[in-house]
């Protein structure tokens, strides 16, 4: 019986590689998609994801009379990220990002019949506003689930007539070579130990990210950024960098900025964690105090979320002990408290959207309650000396002294009293300037005293940095082909979505503007599909 055949086989079942295969079935060819998770989690990360995207020139823009251009965003994606002169494709895929998010994602989208929440959020705005200077993050509705889920419908009718063939629960090992070129992949079936060969001219890389694996994360760390001692994972833990390594040494291609990575600063174990260290990425509240592991605030510029990720992380990194405590309570929970992902967005993602815009006007009482059941590391407390009392239970510390606590939260509350100044608190500013943001206004907390009578009872949530994507990977040109040391393209071999590090190995830089990894993937594959198509 000869190998199996097909005009592209991918390896990878994301939204990148789902993405692709799309765009490759619609072109005429027929392709074969390995995936190495079960057919129940075929999507990947995406399947999970919130579904924020940043995107450049939409009509939601423009009603809400939002003045953005690519040049605009272009000038911003470069400052933020920090893209030196010289990074000639991380630089070649930010400008055609800016140029086509419009066109080739959110035009491209809204064809297959999905919808954008109306409002248009103002994130990741930098320390000193060199970040986002407009309102750029657009959220799907239905999350990046129901996105997803209609695209793999989309994928299942255009691969009808056997012109697709899904592959689950293998994975490639190595990649087949002909006559100088590329020419198929070797998978495993993890099921049955079983080898399987799949012949084809192009082959597509689309296996996520190096650091679903710690090993490869500790491996990649900067050396002159502070490390935890701990973190949990908020990333796919097949995205673990082999593949990656197998083209580096087998093929000579390149992997650039592995070192670079979008974590977040506030995370908690899974509470019915899917795989070992699984976390949860807390968007954390923006009139919580962020506390260090003895209960005191850290600074002296407060952790105030919103404007610079990538900071955030390394201050929390650099504490002398793996977690650091949000301190608030249930006024500010209500308003402020969320989960990233769709598992904990059920309004946004079942498309309820009554229920949803009751949440945000009356509070998110369900969510707040639910962490509290199921979350030890969410923690309830009438007063500051018994919530002291559980963090230490917690910790199994003595680390939070109750006087410590008492005399942190009343020095925060002394701005509202006897002729403070609300505004001289760093914090305070902070969230001043993100409620002149009408969005931002509606799910931020005007400025109190954290033991305002009525607002309890408080609250201590335990937090971890968590780690979610690569922003390396890869090194592609602008038709996603991998290139190798001498920059030439590795002939019949592409790489899409995290792999590429969202377009040439790193388009990111050190920052991303938040919301730029959907549509790279979006962006990336299409790009592979169009080429790889028409050779």
């Amino acid at each position: 019986m000869g190998e199996p055949q097909a005009d592209a086989v991918i390896a990878g079942g994301g939204l990148a590689g789902i993405v692709c295969a799309l765009e490759l079935l619609r072109a005429g060819r027929s392709v074969t998609l390995i995936d190495r998770d079960t057919p129940e989690r075929f999507g990947g990360l995406a399947l999970w994801a919130f579904g924020g995207m940043a995107l450049v020139g939409t009509p939601l823009q423009a009603r809400a009379k939002i003045a953005d251009t690519p040049e605009r965003a272009l000038a911003d994606w470069i400052r933020f990220g920090e893209l030196a002169p010289d990074e000639h494709w991380p630089l070649a895929w930010a400008r055609h990002y800016v140029e086509r998010s419009r066109p080739d994602v959110y035009d491209w989208l809204t064809q297959h019949g999905l919808k954008f929440m109306p409002a248009v959020n103002l994130v990741e705005r930098g320390m000193q506003g060199n970040g986002n200077s407009v309102a750029r993050y657009h959220i799907v509705w239905g999350t990046s689930r129901h996105m997803t889920q209609t695209l793999i419908a989309a994928l299942r009718e255009a691969g009808g007539g056997g012109r697709l063939r899904l592959l689950h629960r293998h994975r490639v090992t190595a990649l087949e070579r002909t006559a100088g070129r590329v020419a198929g992949a070797v998978a495993v079936d993890e099921t049955t130990g079983r080898q399987v060969r799949v012949q084809a001219p192009v082959v597509v890389l689309a296996m996520g990210g190096l650091n679903g694996s710690h090993e490869e994360a500790r491996r990649n760390w900067p050396s002159d950024r502070p490390m935890p001692k701990a973190m949990l994972n908020g990333a796919h833990p097949f995205a673990d960098g082999r593949l990656h390594h197998w083209a580096a040494d087998q093929l000579g291609a390149q992997i650039t900025h592995a070192g670079e990575m979008w974590n977040y600063a506030a995370g908690i174990p899974h509470p019915f964690p899917h795989f070992a260290g699984h976390g949860l990425s807390l968007i954390p509240c923006k009139s919580a105090l962020w506390l260090n592991h003895r209960g005191e605030r850290i600074g002296p510029e407060p952790l105030v979320t919103g404007f610079d990720t990538h900071w955030l992380c390394q201050q929390v990194a650099a504490q002398e002990k793996p977690w650091t405590w949000q301190l608030l309570n249930r006024r500010i929970a209500l308003k402020e408290f969320a989960i990233s992902g769709a598992e904990h967005n059920r309004r946004i993602r079942d498309r309820q959207f009554l229920l949803f815009l009751k949440e945000t006007l009356l509070g998110n009482a369900r969510l707040v309650d639910q962490m509290a059941r199921q979350s030890p590391h969410f923690i309830v407390a009438d007063t500051l000396a018994q919530l002291a009392g559980k963090m230490n239970a917690l910790t199994a510390s003595l680390d939070v002294k109750p006087e410590v606590l008492q005399a942190t939260v009343d020095a925060f509350d002394a701005h509202f009293h006897g002729g403070g100044k609300p505004e001289d608190d760093a914090q305070v500013r902070r969230i001043l300037e993100a409620r002149t943001w009408r969005p931002d206004r509606l799910r931020t907390c005007q400025p109190a005293p954290l033991q305002k009578p009525g607002a309890g009872p408080f609250i201590a949530i335990h937090t971890q940095l968590i780690t979610r994507k690569s922003l390396g990977g890869l090194q592609t040109d602008l038709h996603s082909r991998v290139l190798d040391g001498a920059g030439q393209p590795v002939d019949g071999l592409y790489c899409v979505g995290e792999a590429a590090g969202f377009g040439g190995g790193g388009a990111s830089g050190k920052r991303s503007l938040e919301g730029t990894f959907l549509p790279g993937c979006i962006l990336t594959a299409r790009a592979a599909a169009r080429h790889g198509a028409a050779g």
